[in-house]
C-alpha cells in the first residue's frame, strides 16, 4: 500500500483526489491549515495533520515521520483577480510555502511529488489547442507563482533525483457523490449557474458576449474532477518527470454551459450580459495529447451534461455546502 501525504487534501479538489485514492487502497493522510478548505471535506478515512506550510519545522517533521511514498501538493491560492490585488499573498504561499515543502519532501525521503499547476502558466495563448511546449508568459501573480514552483521542481529532480509531474489543467468542474465545490466566495461558472436556478442567487454575470468565438461568449475547457484524480493517481507510475496539460480538447462556451445546465436541471438561468473582464482570453482550449499517450489517462466525463448533472446531485444533496 502506498502511503500519499495530500496536502490541501480539505479543498475542492484535493478532497476529490484523496476520496479517489482511498477507493483504491491508498494510505492518505491530509495537510491543510482551513484558510479556504472545509473539515468536512476531509474524508473520515484519511488522516489529519492541521497545518500550514509556513511552518518548515511541522511540515518536515510530518514527512520524516510519515514515510510517504508521495507527495500530492493542493495547498495553493488560485484567484486570478485577487492574485493581481495582492501578489505578495500569492508568492508567499503558491512559491515559498511550497518549497517549505518540497524541501520537507527532500528531507523526507519521498520519491515522487505530484504537483496541481494551471493552464495559467501559459498566459494568453498564442494558438489553441494549447500544447506543453507552448511559450509559457504568464499575466497574473496566479499563473506566476505555480510557474515559478514548477522550475523550483525541476531543480530539485535534478539536484535530489526526486521525480515531479505539474498537472496543468484548465476549468476544474463537477462533483463526487460526497465532495464538490463550495468556494467562499464562489468564482467558478457551473456552481454558480446552480446557485441560481436554485434562487441562492439573483442571476448570473455573463461578462462579455461580443468576443470572437461563434457564439460571441468565452469558450473553455472543463474538466470533471473525477477525470482529475485520475490523472493524479496516474502520476504517482509516470516513468519520469515533465509536465502535463489536462483537458477533454472539447472547449465549451458559456452559452453552450447555460443550455446544457437548463436542460439537465428544467429551468431557466436567469442572466445578464456584463462588460467583459481584462485579460480574460476568447478561448483557452487544451491539447492533453501527451497524458493520454504516456500516462494512458482517459477521461469518461466529456461532455457538459454529465459534468452539470454531477454538480447538480451535490448541490441538491447538500444544499448549503459544507459546515463551517
Amino acid at each position: 500500500m502506498k502511503k500519499i501525504l495530500v496536502t490541501g487534501g480539505a479543498g475542492y479538489i484535493g478532497s476529490a483526489c484523496s476520496e479517489y485514492l482511498l477507493d483504491l487502497g491508498y494510505d492518505v493522510t491530509v495537510y491543510d491549515a482551513f484558510i479556504t478548505g472545509h473539515r468536512d471535506a476531509v474524508d473520515p478515512r484519511a488522516k489529519l495533520v492541521e497545518g500550514n506550510l509556513a511552518d518548515k519545522a511541522l511540515i518536515t517533521s510530518v514527512c520524516r515521520k510519515g514515510e510517504f511514498d508521495a507527495v500530492m501538493h493542493f495547498a495553493a491560492f488560485s484567484l486570478v483577480g485577487e492574485s493581481m490585488k495582492n501578489p505578495a499573498k500569492y508568492f508567499d504561499n503558491n512559491l515559498a510555502n511550497a518549497i517549505n515543502l518540497a524541501d520537507a519532501a527532500v528531507e523526507g525521503g519521498v520519491k515522487t511529488f505530484v504537483f496541481s499547476s494551471t493552464a495559467a502558466t501559459f498566459g494568453q495563448p498564442e494558438k489553441v489547442p494549447i500544447s506543453e511546449d507552448d511559450r509559457q508568459v504568464p499575466i497574473n501573480p496566479n499563473g506566476e507563482s505555480k510557474l515559478c514552483f514548477e522550475k523550483v521542481l525541476e531543480w530539485y529532480s535534478r539536484i535530489y533525483g526526486m521525480k515531479y509531474v505539474a498537472l496543468r489543467y484548465f476549468n476544474a468542474a463537477g462533483a463526487t457523490e460526497f465532495h464538490g465545490e463550495d468556494h467562499r466566495p464562489e468564482s467558478h461558472l457551473i456552481p454558480i449557474i446552480l446557485e441560481t436556478v436554485r434562487g441562492k442567487r439573483e442571476k448570473l454575470m455573463l461578462f462579455g458576449d461580443d468576443y470572437d468565438t461563434p457564439d460571441g461568449s468565452c469558450i473553455r475547457d472543463y474538466i470533471h474532477i473525477l477525470d482529475l484524480a485520475q490523472a493524479h493517481e496516474l502520476a504517482l507510475s509516470a516513468p519520469e518527470s515533465g509536465h502535463y496539460n489536462l483537458g477533454t480538447g472539447n472547449g465549451l462556451s458559456v452559452f453552450e454551459i447555460i443550455r446544457a445546465a437548463e436542460e439537465v436541471t428544467g429551468k431557466k438561468v436567469n442572466f445578464e450580459i456584463a462588460p467583459r473582464r481584462p485579460g480574460d482570453p476568447a478561448r483557452l482550449i487544451a491539447c492533453s495529447d501527451r497524458a493520454r499517450k504516456v500516462l494512458n489517462w482517459k477521461p469518461k466525463y466529456e461532455s457538459a451534461s454529465s459534468i452539470i448533472e454531477s454538480a447538480w446531485k451535490w448541490q441538491l444533496k447538500f444544499p448549503e455546502g459544507y459546515a463551517r
